[in-house]
């Protein structure tokens, strides 16, 4: 794999690389002999690539006088450009890549150990930073990590059309989704990206999870970034997420700081912190519904400016977990005989198990929803889940030092699990 970042190029609107288009850095990569267009990402999921190049475009510099051109290209260490890329290329590689500029050896060490892969040019000195930025989709969990740290700047992804891929998915509210961003009143940096359309199969989407990240890559040196916090919970963390095997996770490949992904991050002078990852989805619904930013919260991706649809898979699934936070009936049309329900009408496992448990043990009236039949299966009650109401401990003394006491103290006003509860989580999926 041969990989190159060109700053300028194009911007999305396909203007030649001058004024706005001066902070576009624009992505191609050639395959070597032993690539391939097909892959596997690290959650398993099976890739097929379409076209090999992406841009990324930067907003104006915050710092930048109303004389002065905004659009100024700010200085990124080769390490960062290389880590953005590695998001966008690693399903492909076979044997090598090749990046533009030479990255530091401790960069190469973790690529290589994390997928075998030898990585150069070698010669760069490493980077660090001291602040920490939180990537930022508006959803309940990145929203309950803003309110654990709410003087961290905030760094929002938005999809926009590729310029050689037809959008046929049009019904993606991006353009919601950061508008609710720029409600929050916070410092915030949108970037956007047509990375996600380079994928042909399953559909638009992150080549792998940590290409949400390219954009607070690419701001890291701009902004003085030492860490970059994600919303990722418990169940992600810790419980083997959505396409995992069903299991604990301890040493989870995306989001273990010992992973593959975290080691590249951190070899990168940013190291992926998880401030909500010790506690379940239902505690990130609650931090984030008592938030001064309860009413940007927006899990939905297809939903207006007037609410969420309502009848998606991921609305039916976080209505169960609000509906069980706040002991109520569930508010939806969807039917047991919905697609998007047919998948709780089977016997477990299920995706996201630990929260359809709680839900189900919460919700009054479980027996007249689409969950009915996952309740009589889970035969779920408030004691059985009631670990999901603390913090597991481990997942704290994960936080990088500079952090770790800000989100301890937090988790200690949540409540620690106890011995007991510590043993849920670590003997998960055995039977």
């Amino acid at each position: 794999m041969r990989v190159t970042w060109t700053a300028g190029g194009r911007d999305d609107e396909g203007a030649p690389g001058a004024g706005k288009g001066d902070r576009v850095w624009r992505l191609t990569f050639m395959l070597d002999p032993e690539d391939a267009t097909t892959g596997t990402c690290t959650d398993g999921q099976r890739l097929e690539l379409r076209t090999n190049s992406c841009q990324v475009r930067l907003p104006p510099a915050a710092s930048a006088q109303p004389s002065a051109r905004p659009s100024t290209q700010p200085y990124v260490h080769p390490d960062l450009l290389a880590v953005a890329a590695w998001t966008v290329v690693a399903p492909w590689t076979g044997r090598r890549v090749t990046f533009d500029r030479p990255i530091s050896p401790a960069l190469a060490e973790a690529v290589h150990d994390g997928w075998g892969v030898e990585a150069g040019p070698v010669g760069a000195e490493p980077r660090s930073g001291t602040r920490l930025a939180i990537s930022y989709s508006g959803g309940a969990d990145s929203v309950a990590v803003a309110a654990i740290l709410p003087d961290a700047p905030l760094v929002h992804f938005k999809r926009i059309s590729h310029p050689r891929v037809p959008n046929r998915w049009t019904h993606y509210r991006s353009d919601v989704l950061a508008r609710l961003a720029g409600q929050t009143g916070r410092e915030l940096s949108i970037v956007t990206s047509d990375l996600e359309f380079l994928l042909s199969y399953p559909r638009p989407g992150y080549p792998e999870h940590h290409a949400v990240a390219a954009g607070a890559l690419l701001l890291a040196d701009e902004l003085g970034l030492g860490g970059l916090a994600m919303g990722y919970e418990l169940g992600s963390r810790w419980l083997g997420g959505d396409r995992y095997v069903h299991r604990y996770t301890p040493d989870n490949p995306m989001w273990a700081p010992h992973g593959r992904w975290g080691r590249v991050f951190a070899a990168a002078g940013l190291p992926v912190v998880l401030p909500v990852g010790g506690i379940s989805e239902a505690m990130t619904m609650r931090v984030a519904l008592e938030s001064e930013l309860r009413d940007q919260v927006r899990w939905c991706l297809r939903g207006s400016g007037d609410g969420p649809c309502g009848t998606c898979g991921k609305c039916l699934y976080k209505e169960l977990i609000q509906a069980a936070v706040e002991r109520r009936p569930l508010a939806t049309s969807l039917t047991a005989s919905s697609a998007v329900a047919r998948k709780w009408q089977e016997p477990p496992p299920y995706g996201g198990q630990e929260m359809i448990e709680y839900g189900c043990a919460r919700v009054p009236g479980i027996e007249d929803t689409p969950f009915a039949r996952a309740a009589e299966h889970l035969r779920a009650t408030e004691e059985s889940t009631r670990w999901l109401d603390h913090c597991y401990p481990p997942a704290i003394e994960e936080i990088p030092e500079p952090w770790r006491k800000q989100v301890a103290t937090y988790m200690e006003g949540i409540g620690l699990m106890t011995p007991d509860e510590i043993a849920r989580v670590e003997n998960w999926g055995v039977s």
